[in-house]
């Protein structure tokens, strides 16, 4: 028993000297700090999105590999294992439904994630020594990126109608980016249309390549937070102590000359380590105790969400049969909305919607972010804070961008009918709307 104490006593330390020695020798917490500030462990300061979004990929990988022993990633087979999993499996449709759930909120957690950091500057700051905090930004950007990716190729694998033309309306917009676009279309779908071997490469870039390369980027973006010395908010508590530190007065003492001693004032240094060490705690169990809180808040959300609310499976994918309207997935359905709405002819002269909305407009946002940490001039001392008021314009940019964004969602989701034509929520409407 002795051997099985060891481990368990490392998450139960009753001395400071135990916690820190926990963090050494344990390989699960050595990932953790020894210390932390409470600054950083204030929920306010971060919201925990990003610990939400690795637990909610855990959960993702979890599911998802459950779920690898009943699919069968043929067009012939795939759609009758997902009714085998719905109909057969015991929980089957809870463990679908939960990993749909993650999914969906993952997205949502990783966009939240990328806004809080541009909301409180955090990206820009540099910490330590050779910190580079505006490469982990760009880091986070294409972990967007694959996080978009991942549920996007998820999409197609139920082989069912949703499934088929959200894809393929999700490809045509891709399509028209110019110059790569019929590339990239291609590569996704091995053609030119939704068919079987756009199956089986969604399901290698889905099982396969992009959780690969999404492991690999949260681990270098989660030593590099390390490396880059922990939060912006935990370099202003260290400011805050060193210049404590330093406005302590020289203390009198005796001052050495060649010719023996004279009274006056000291050199007097105080140290900034004592003032940083009363703002902070250790991480073990403060920081492990809310690690596992946020952990268990996703699962726990994932899980009731799959419950009450069961992935939907429409009838088996039917390129014959084109809905009206065909819709993108959910995440997209902004891109698709603007391709709709700048798509018109002035006189002789037509607009090509999805040029601009599907491709120059959100390339010109992508594009943006990832220059912004080299283009925001705010002081140093703006960096961790919420809304700083040297930062206000930015902000007020940022949220509006956002704040379109998630009208144009509701809009293709809700008020879209029949040839894209607007109706409202509470008019019929074939089919209903089921984006979430």
């Amino acid at each position: 028993m002795s051997g099985l104490r060891s481990p368990l006593r490392d998450y139960s330390p009753s001395t400071p000297r135990e916690a820190s020695e926990a963090i050494v020798r344990n390989f699960l917490l050595h990932a953790f700090p020894v210390r932390t500030t409470k600054r950083a462990l204030a929920w306010i300061t971060t919201g925990w999105l990003g610990t939400l979004t690795l637990a909610l990929f855990l959960i993702l990988c979890a599911t998802g590999g459950f779920l690898l022993f009943v699919y069968v990633p043929s067009v012939e087979s795939a759609y009758a294992s997902i009714l085998d999993l719905e109909h057969m499996v015991r929980f089957g449709s809870w463990l679908r439904g939960t990993h749909r759930a993650a999914a969906h909120l993952m997205v949502i957690s990783v966009v939240l994630h990328l806004a809080r950091v541009f909301l409180t500057g955090a990206y820009k700051r540099e910490g330590l020594p050779g910190a580079t905090r505006p490469l982990n930004w760009l880091v986070g950007i294409v972990l967007l990126v694959m996080t978009l990716g991942l549920s996007f190729t998820g999409y197609l694998l139920p082989w069912d109608q949703l499934a088929f033309w959200a894809v393929t309306v999700g490809t045509r917009i891709a399509a028209s980016v110019p110059v790569v676009g019929g590339g990239l279309r291609d590569l996704l779908l091995g053609g030119e249309a939704v068919g079987p071997a756009a199956l089986t490469r969604f399901y290698a870039l889905h099982c396969f390549v992009l959780p690969a390369i999404t492991i690999a980027l949260t681990a270098y973006h989660l030593w590099r937070i390390r490396k880059d010395g922990g939060l912006a908010a935990s370099d202003r508590v260290a400011d805050a102590a060193m210049a404590r530190a330093e406005a302590v007065p020289p203390s009198p003492g005796k001052s050495y000359t060649l010719l023996g001693t004279t009274r006056g004032e000291g050199v007097g240094s105080v140290s900034a380590a004592p003032l940083l060490t009363a703002e902070s705690v250790m991480a073990l169990p403060n920081l492990v105790r809310r690690v596992g809180v946020a952990s268990l808040v996703a699962l726990v959300l994932s899980s009731v969400i799959g419950l009450v609310s069961a992935a939907p499976l429409e009838p088996p994918a039917d390129p014959s049969r084109t809905p009206n309207p065909a819709k993108a997935p959910w995440y997209f359905l902004w891109l698709q909305e603007l391709v709709s709405d700048l798509t018109f002819r002035i006189g002789g002269f037509a607009v090509d919607g999805s040029l601009v909305g599907g491709v120059l407009l959100p390339g010109l946002l992508v594009g943006l972010l990832a220059a912004w940490p080299w283009l925001d001039k705010s002081p140093r001392e703006a960096a961790g804070v919420w809304f700083h008021r040297t930062r206000r314009r930015q902000t007020t940019v940022f949220l509006g961008v956002m704040a379109a964004i998630v009208v144009l969602t509701l809009v293709g989701s809700l008020c879209r009918g029949p040839y894209w034509a607007w109706v409202w929520p509470w008019e019929a409407r074939t089919p209903a709307p089921t984006w979430l």
